[in-house]
């Protein structure tokens, strides 16, 4: 491996050298400054004596596995730093998200790359310098090897030790560091604008594996539709435990944003005050849904059911059906049928979503609704409910009130939600 490349273990500890060549003491950590560049050390932290010195990145002329060599000297005393990402006491040892590999990981090292500042040479004629660049996190074997017998080994043979062990290792723009303190992410800059393409499923999986508090860090900084996308697919008492941890008003516009069933599902799992404190901060709309659930028992289909549906009137039209798609372009999603009601809102028919793309637009949705009527009633036991989704092969399930006016739908989701739990 050529010299433009160095690992963070063999950083510590180098010499650092004046202008005359002679040793100043020995490093002790590097730090970015992400305000100011992503990717490049910003300070060098040198141990001499009874203080530590702090070196910037232009004061550097030149940096091998022979030490670090000085184009001025300068330096001044070592303060703490909040704006400092410190490698060694900030990164190395500490959980990442792999955003690439979706997935958490622990740095067992960092590789660097030596650039020369303005490209003329290596940078030993005092007009130019060496900058390091992380341009990887270390995760595999390689690393843990370097970690062992660093120190007890020069450098280079080292590195003839590990040629044969395949690196395994994280580009740094792939990496996302997880800071729970928000007054610090915001001074290190960490944002998780990555983490918000990422697949709601995968991004669940990714927060399970983090602690409590990470875990909540993440979410609060999340967008809120996306929070509430991947909160859905974590495990529910999981989920209360997330909430919980964060200001009542960051995980009430979380909560907006889930559908009402799983937003009910979540609040019950939690403590009476908690939740209230929750719903207090609700939108009314969003909060009289979600309150109107929690009346139901969990295992009942008042309390699987979701309130977000379409009805048309039994009269109502194919192209009715079409403009009451568009007015509600939020639901298509989990969408899989229309509902008929006559004029007392009583339920009067079903009719599957597909149906509506083969007929006229005139014609009558009756004509296109199922054969059977089938429907619970919102006392029904989830036990029942799931027997008549296995019986008739349903993907939704209408739910109706005593007056037999629809209250909600279930859909074969919710089943499988259910069947997981079991």
């Amino acid at each position: 491996m050529a010299e433009s490349l160095l690992f963070f273990t063999e950083l510590l500890g180098l010499p650092v050298l004046d202008v005359k060549g002679r040793r100043i003491g020995r490093l002790r950590d590097a730090a970015l400054v992400p305000l100011v560049h992503p990717a490049r050390i910003d300070r060098f932290l040198v141990g001499g004596g009874w203080a530590w010195l702090t070196i910037r990145y232009d004061q550097v002329a030149s940096i091998s596995l022979d030490g670090i060599r000085l184009k001025d000297e300068v330096l001044t005393p070592y303060h703490s730093d909040e704006y400092m990402l410190r490698i060694g006491r900030d990164l190395l040892d500490q959980q990442i998200i792999d955003v690439n590999g979706r997935k958490v990981v622990r740095v067992n090292d960092v590789t660097f790359e030596v650039r020369s500042a303005n490209g003329n040479g290596n940078g030993a004629n005092g007009h130019d310098h060496n900058c390091l660049w992380i341009l990887e996190v270390d995760v595999g074997v390689r690393s843990i090897l370097r970690r062992l017998v660093q120190g007890a080994l020069p450098p280079r043979w080292i590195r003839r030790l590990q040629r044969p062990i395949p690196p395994n290792s994280i580009r740094w723009e792939f990496c996302n560091i997880v800071e729970p303190d928000p007054q610090r992410r915001l001074r290190l800059n960490i944002s998780h604008e990555k983490l918000e393409k990422i697949h709601p499923a995968d991004l669940a999986d990714i927060v399970e594996e983090l602690g409590q508090a990470e875990r909540g860090a993440i979410f609060e900084s999340l967008d809120s539709e996306v929070a509430a996308e991947a909160l859905s697919e974590v495990d529910p008492k999981m989920q209360a435990s997330i909430l919980e941890s964060m200001e009542p008003e960051k995980a009430a516009e979380i909560v907006e944003e889930m559908s009402p069933d799983e937003a009910a599902d979540v609040l019950s799992e939690m403590e009476e005050s908690t939740s209230e404190e929750i719903l207090e901060e609700m939108e009314v709309a969003p909060e009289s849904e979600v309150r109107e659930l929690l009346e139901f028992e969990e295992d009942t289909a008042g309390g699987m059911m979701n309130t977000e549906y379409i009805t048309l009137h039994e009269g109502a039209t194919v192209e009715d059906a079409m403009t009451a798609l568009r007015g509600n372009e939020d639901q298509l999603e989990n969408l899989n049928s229309l509902f008929l009601v006559d004029s007392e809102g009583r339920l009067a028919g079903t009719v599957p979503l597909a149906r509506l793309f083969v007929a006229s637009g005139a014609t009558p949705l009756r004509q296109l609704a199922s054969d059977t009527l089938i429907s619970a009633t919102v006392t029904d036991h989830q036990d029942d409910v799931t027997e008549l989704f296995d019986k008739y092969n349903l993907l939704a399930l209408p739910v109706v009130d005593e007056e037999k006016r629809i209250a909600g739908v279930i859909t074969a989701d919710d089943i499988i939600s259910v069947l997981r739990q079991k």
